[in-house]
């Protein structure tokens, strides 16, 4: 089992460390969903890895072999909102690192309009003012299942939950704004 203080390592390093074509893709990535640095890319990299290799490997067994095991993977990848219901084993070798990373609850609390930007979501929530299903989460690396999007809010505690609170009449303002120009999800604004 080994030490339970000595944590283990939840990524793969890239193959290449130092070649500019990659280098300049995970600066992007990072960029765009606002990752602390480039473990937090990497983890979700293996994750998507392991992933596909699982129904690589689910692919060379006979029909009755992989028949539950399958259904557990694709259940599980639905729960997770990263693939649809009717989903097959070979949509889950088409996954990239991106369908996971909208998957995460800073994405998500960005893309609700809860931030104004994707470094706000993730201070928000790393300060405790983000509640899932009214528990209070403070890892803006936290997976968010199908049910639990809909039950992001403001924590109850938190002084955002108030209406009133300045932060929230200013991204109110900004989201009236957007709709009467009509440049709502397009990124300006």
């Amino acid at each position: 089992m080994g030490d339970p203080k000595k944590q283990r390592k939840k990524y793969e390093t890239p193959r290449f460390p130092w070649r500019a074509d990659i280098l300049q893709e995970e600066l992007k990535v990072l960029g765009q969903y606002g990752l602390r640095n480039k473990r937090e890319l990497w983890r979700h990299k293996t994750m998507v890895s392991n992933f596909r290799s699982i129904a690589r490997s689910l692919l060379g067994k006979t029909k009755e072999e992989r028949q539950v095991l399958e259904k557990q993977l694709l259940s599980k990848l639905y729960r997770l909102g990263v693939l649809p219901e009717t989903a097959v084993l070979d949509d889950v070798l088409d996954l990239t690192v991106e369908d996971i990373l909208e998957r995460r609850l800073q994405t998500v609390v960005f893309r609700k309009g809860l931030a104004k930007s994707i470094y706000q979501a993730r201070q928000l929530i790393t300060h405790g003012h983000i509640a899932v299903n009214n528990r209070r989460v403070t890892v803006p690396s936290y997976l968010v299942t199908r049910e639990e999007e809909d039950k992001i809010t403001y924590a109850p505690q938190s002084p955002l939950a108030n209406p009133e609170h300045k932060l929230r009449q200013t991204l109110m303002a900004t989201t009236m704004g957007q709709t009467e120009t009509g440049t709502e999800g397009t990124g300006e604004g």
